[in-house]
């Protein structure tokens, strides 16, 4: 983990989101214990209040809960609920854009489309 003070987006935000991305990976398994606050501030050089703050996003998100007295774990289930938010920000953030630029092109869907499976024989995704 690591954390760049030098963009805009607040710190607290971008220990949330590394979190939930080891969480979606696999790297913090469903009901294990994640690093403690102190760990991750320790870690990263910034302050414990900071560190909460961003954990605290998750727990709203009920990606982490807190068992008193022993730290914060992965929820069961967090990775579906990752997926999910990820897949709803996926089409705000690419295939809304996309197809607001494919409409000022004059392109049609079949278009759209072509060029999206060209994407995936030249990335070489499987179908």
């Amino acid at each position: 983990m690591n954390v760049n003070s030098n963009i805009e987006k607040p710190i607290f935000i971008q220990i949330a989101e590394q979190l939930e991305d080891k969480i979606f990976t696999g790297v913090f398994p469903e009901e294990t214990q994640i690093p403690s606050t102190n760990e991750i501030s320790a870690l990263l050089s910034v302050n414990p209040h900071t560190v909460l703050k961003g954990m605290n996003i998750l727990v709203d998100e009920e990606i982490i809960y807190k068992k008193r007295g022993l730290g914060m774990f992965v929820t069961a289930g967090a990775v579906e609920k990752i997926r999910r938010k990820r897949q709803s920000r996926f089409y705000e953030q690419y295939i809304a854009a996309l197809l607001e630029e494919a409409k000022k092109l004059q392109m049609s869907k079949e278009d759209v489309i072509s060029l999206i499976e060209r994407g995936y024989r030249n990335g070489g995704h499987s179908d």
